[in-house]
């Protein structure tokens, strides 16, 4: 077996219902959970019908993991529409099976686990698909600390010179997960720079990009560049999704774009890989990127929901508006801390709620690992008020009751 799979943690949901063994929740209560992030707006019927009119011919032929032209060319137009940037689609677009993939798959690429020390940097907190990747790759994660007073956004000014020496692949989530925050364009700069001396690549996260609460739309890693410059984009990709932005979290479609020069390698992996998407997923794909009406009324429906919940909860917890993402990145109160034996303040908060409401949270320190002997995460809970607004309104409630009677 590959050693590096025994290094892998286990991931944040199974740690999850390790915490909720033997919880049994008050009968007549409805079970509401705002712990995983899957979209659960409808999906738009126009997409369905795209994805039924293409079973006849979708079905039987194998397709080319480049994608079809058609699906590269609607990627490319959406690119310029949403963020002025103009792309080859033959050379610097390559579509994907949900960002998920590409994210893992791309360390794999990028990677040489053949020089000494090599390192993949990323965020603390998380998605753990980054560090997975790393160790799978054959590097070693390095977790950037994050700054509260930022709204949890990384500190790259806290990773040392040597590391960034030692650095071939950066993971960055902007809009971030857990937190919600957006990298400014000075930051971006500050990573640019920091790539040109080192050499080492990009991978810019951008699948939250399309559920934001300001007026002006999250600024994107693409975007930073040609605005920087660097048209050519190089050791730059960014990775996308329809997920969260159309609500098919099960169609798994995504694109990536950006250096045509790590493009073309990452689609010999694929051709390797096996990561064709279905004829069927790219013609429903194609009718998805070319919309934006659907898009518009679902960051109206967040906003609307975000609106509501996010004071309710800002009564008991420490929870503002992030800047984007469909997440609320919480604080618990001090109590928790030593409420529950052997538990720390956000696992003791998520798994009391349960077990009194019926609610479902996400403990914070499962996004983080403790670097620098801090686990960012801790005394921290995740919701995803991802399901309809009454829903999300009942869930406030009852998390606003069960915190007040336990002050």
């Amino acid at each position: 077996m590959n050693p590096t799979l025994s290094r892998l943690q286990p991931y944040p949901f199974e740690r999850l219902r390790a915490l909720f063994a033997g919880v049994v929740p008050p009968a007549g209560i409805s079970p509401i959970s705002l712990g995983i992030g899957e979209p659960r707006h409808p999906a738009p019927d126009f997409l369905k019908q795209a994805l039924a009119g293409a079973l006849d011919k979708g079905l039987s032929s194998y397709p080319a993991t480049a994608g079809e032209p058609t699906l590269r060319a609607a990627c490319a137009a959406w690119v310029q529409r949403r963020y002025g940037v103009t792309l080859d689609p033959a050379t610097q677009v390559l579509p994907v099976n949900g960002s998920r993939e590409a994210l893992f798959a791309f360390a794999q690429t990028v990677v040489d686990p053949t020089q000494a020390g090599a390192t993949v940097v990323f965020p603390n907190p998380f998605y753990q698909i980054y560090e997975g990747a790393a160790y799978l790759s054959g590097a070693e994660p390095f977790y950037v600390p994050s700054d509260p007073a930022r709204n949890f956004a990384a500190d790259w000014d806290r990773v040392p010179e040597a590391t960034w020496a030692r650095t071939q692949l950066v993971y960055v989530c902007s809009p971030g997960n857990p937190a919600g925050a957006v990298m400014p364009l000075s930051e971006w700069e500050r990573l640019f720079a920091l790539s040109d001396r080192h050499g080492f690549v990009i991978a810019s996260d951008e699948c939250y990009s399309e559920i934001y609460f300001r007026d002006e739309p999250p600024l994107g890693g693409l975007e930073a560049a040609h605005r920087l410059g660097r048209t050519d984009f190089r050791r730059l990709v960014a990775f996308t999704s329809l997920s969260k932005r159309s609500n098919v979290p099960g169609l798994r479609s995504g694109f990536v774009a950006g250096d045509a020069a790590l493009i073309k390698p990452f689609l010999l992996y694929r051709t390797y890989h096996g990561g064709a998407m279905s004829p069927v997923v790219q013609a429903a794909s194609v009718a998805a990127w070319n919309d934006e009406a659907h898009v518009e009324d679902n960051r109206r429906q967040y906003r609307e929901k975000f609106a509501q919940v996010t004071p309710l909860l800002a009564e008991v917890l420490d929870v503002a508006l992030p800047d984007a993402s469909f997440y609320l990145w919480a604080g618990v109160p001090e109590r928790w801390a030593t409420a529950v034996p052997g538990l720390c303040a956000d696992e003791a908060f998520a798994r009391e709620l349960l077990a009194q409401y019926n609610v479902t949270v996400l403990p914070g320190s499962y996004l983080a690992r403790t670097a620098l002997g801090f686990n960012p995460g801790t005394g921290r809970v995740r919701m995803a008020l991802v399901a309809e607004a009454a829903e999300c309104l009942e869930a406030a409630r009852r998390i606003v009751e069960f915190t007040r009677r336990h002050a």
